[in-house]
């Protein structure tokens, strides 16, 4: 049996009835994960991350790494169960306020490229709230399309950049 390694992207900036605020609700979904998703290895420190989209709560992200048999498919699945337990609805506007969002960033198994499924993430090398959790647990993970590690995809996007002095024209 082959076993695999994902790394998993938590977020959440809605309460939920049973486990409180955001912050709450990813400690309570990374405590579920090991017997619903599979072993956690690694889990960063949760971190305030502004809203991306229409939503006007702030979220609280983290990132995780998890060890599984389950290919893509069956652990995206196992994801959106879990999301379900934890209150999300798929219905409504993209991106708006969600008890929970668990996202596949990378997998030991390179790419996957179809309807539905897509790893490595389309957006993590733009999404600070992913890069920062997950450079914690996993800086030399690295990004099968560009060949980067996520310590460097991290350090890229976080970079001070110069401010241009002078007139325009």
């Amino acid at each position: 049996m082959t076993t695999h390694l994902y790394l998993i992207a938590l977020g959440s900036n809605q309460r939920h009835p049973r486990f409180g605020r955001p912050r709450d609700v990813l400690e309570a979904a990374m405590e579920l994960m090991s017997p619903a998703v599979g072993a956690v290895l690694a889990r960063s420190p949760i971190i305030t991350s502004a809203p991306v989209g229409p939503s006007q709560r702030q979220y609280a992200n983290a990132a995780a790494i998890v060890s599984s048999a389950w290919e893509p498919d069956e652990m995206l699945e196992a994801l959106q169960v879990l999301e379900h337990v934890m209150g999300r609805k798929r219905t409504g506007q993209r991106w708006r306020s969600r008890t929970l969002d668990l996202d596949i960033v990378l997998w030991s198994g390179g790419m996957v490229a179809r309807e539905g499924l897509q790893i490595p993430h389309p957006l993590f090398r733009e999404r600070d709230f992913v890069l920062g959790p997950a450079a914690q647990i996993a800086p030399d993970w690295r990004d099968p399309v560009t060949g980067l590690t996520i310590k460097q995809l991290h350090a890229r996007l976080t970079r001070p950049r110069p401010v241009l002095r002078g007139r325009l024209r």
